[in-house]
């Protein structure tokens, strides 16, 4: 009789066998150079992670972007930037355009390149060297220069906050041709060149006034341009009154040192802010941005406040979609998730980990889905029951207080094999980082054999695993039943719920960001 370890009868479906390592050193599945840089593109801020260093990444998109057509490079800076969120990413794949094809650039740059940040990260980039070139060169410098050109004074003022490179470095470099007295005056303001004041945009004259010392009125910029001038609490509650939806989630602290919230009526007024959906869908706000507000506000951040943080966060979550049939979350909890989710950068790690990441989606889902199931595992599976009617913010607490050890991504499948449970729709939140697991038996991650076994009984069902770090393998290949995704913003559900609903076309994600238009 032939050796029955080495000749065991398949079930299910046909496994393809692993064909790389993982950083962990196991059995994992590649993906795709387009996957793959698509991954990297809505999950890395190349910054170090639990894996990779900044470098790697860099070398890795670097390299990736070097096989790969510009035309879907354009649409990943796109979607990256308009769908995802992102900043470093989408700066550096228009810095890789101004290689590889500059009217693909000057197509997409007005919508990639929309602010002043996004602006200084391309310039950036592309003197770094590291995309080929050091200097901008003609057609760069056109666009730079017209990105000058469509916006207003004003918008140039506020948006000049930040160095390295400052819009001081920016014109001296490109140019800028002013059309008017106010945009000349402007420009000699930001180098320090002899200019007519008087020519200065108003909003400029009132800032100025205001550093010199008349504080009747406070100028309408960003809190950068304020926070390192002496100012009072009368100052800093009329700078709150009038804050931006993003300056006021990000100085809630501050605001109440500073004794905000003691003028009457301004909690609610702070708090009706927060809450207000057309200001959080204008802010582009990550959900998990909001977790870290609602986490790090202090005990003098008044009650209506902290409640108004968790309103918006069940508004930033509005998309999660409700879904049909059995709904079973797997959100990994093992050591490496506690990494923070943007990865490390001296003076400006997130305070979110990958965990808080993991498990606030799986919150969101069980609020939307109260039949929904949620697994966390590590080695194995750790036992959780969440209430449904609780909050996103206080389910996603609980989950993410527990967590450590190994990464065995196939433990929650295989518990759901044991039970023989019935189930339509699987959602992983993992770094893909499974070693507990590792095999030598050539039939496959334990994922995926799991995930075989789990089909037999229900042939209908769908896995989704969300990449929420930028390593470029998986436990479980993309096919017809499984869908590998990457992101941290709410973008992700609504591809969830196409793949859910079968609607999704044969390459699933990487065909959502294909069907964008340049």
């Amino acid at each position: 009789m032939a050796n029955k370890n080495l000749f065991q009868s398949l079930i299910g479906q046909q496994i393809q066998a692993p064909n790389t390592l993982n950083q962990a050193g196991a059995p994992a599945y590649e993906f795709s150079p387009k996957h793959k840089l698509a991954q990297y593109a809505m999950t890395g801020c190349l910054n170090s992670t639990f894996y990779a260093t900044a470098q790697d990444q860099l070398a890795v998109v670097l390299d990736l972007a070097r096989q790969i057509e510009p035309e879907f490079i354009a649409k990943l800076a796109i979607y990256t930037r308009k769908q995802g969120f992102m900043k470093d990413m989408p700066a550096l794949l228009c810095a890789v355009l101004a290689v590889k094809d500059r009217d693909l650039l000057a197509a997409i740059f007005p919508r990639v390149i929309d602010n002043g940040k996004m602006l200084r990260n391309f310039v950036q980039i592309i003197r770094s060297g590291q995309v080929g070139r050091k200097s901008l060169g003609t057609a760069p410098k056109r666009l730079v220069r017209q990105w000058f050109e469509t916006r207003n004074d004003d918008m140039i003022f506020r948006d000049s906050v930040g160095q390295s490179p400052s819009f001081a470095d920016i014109i001296k470099m490109v140019h800028p041709k002013p059309k008017e007295a106010s945009r000349e005056a402007l420009f000699g303001y930001f180098i320090g060149r002899d200019h007519n004041a008087a020519a200065l945009p108003q909003l400029v004259q009132q800032y100025e006034a205001f550093k010199a010392g008349n504080r009747v009125e406070i100028p309408n910029v960003p809190f950068q341009m304020l926070t390192a001038l002496n100012l009072g609490t009368a100052e800093w509650t009329e700078i709150a009154r009038n804050a931006s939806w993003q300056m006021t989630r990000m100085n809630l602290n501050t605001f109440a040192r500073h004794g905000v919230f003691n003028e009457a009526g301004l909690p609610e007024l702070i708090a009706t802010r927060l809450r207000n959906p057309q200001e959080i869908a204008k802010a582009r706000v990550f959900p998990y941005q909001l977790m870290t507000a609602f986490l790090m506000a202090g005990n003098d951040v008044p009650q209506v406040v902290r409640l108004a943080l968790q309103e918006a966060m069940e508004i930033a979550l509005a998309n999660v979609p409700e879904l049909s049939g059995q709904v079973y979350v797997l959100p990994d909890v093992s050591g490496s998730m506690s990494c923070p989710a943007t990865g490390y950068r001296p003076g400006a790690t997130s305070t979110v980990r990958c965990i808080d990441v993991a498990a606030l989606v799986a919150a969101a889902v069980v609020r939307k889905n109260t039949s929904a199931q949620v697994l966390p595992f590590e080695h194995s599976v750790v036992n959780l029951t969440l209430n449904p009617f609780d909050t996103v913010m206080t389910n996603a607490q609980k989950l993410a207080s527990i967590g450590g050890g190994g990464t065995n991504c196939s433990a929650p499948l295989r518990k759901l094999n044991e039970r023989k449970a019935a189930g339509d729709l699987i959602i992983y939140v993992s770094d893909n980082e499974s070693w507990v697991d590792a095999n030598g038996r050539g039939r496959g991650t334990a994922t995926m054999q799991e995930w075989n076994v789990f089909k037999q009984r229900n042939p209908q069902a769908r896995m989704v695993c969300i990449d929420i770090q930028p390593y470029g393998t998986t436990q479980a290949y993309e096919r017809d039943d499984i869908l590998n995704v990457g992101g941290f913003s709410d973008q992700v559900f609504d591809v969830i719920a196409k793949f859910a609903a079968g609607t999704l076309g044969a390459d699933h994600w990487v065909g959502v960001i294909e069907a964008g238009t340049i």
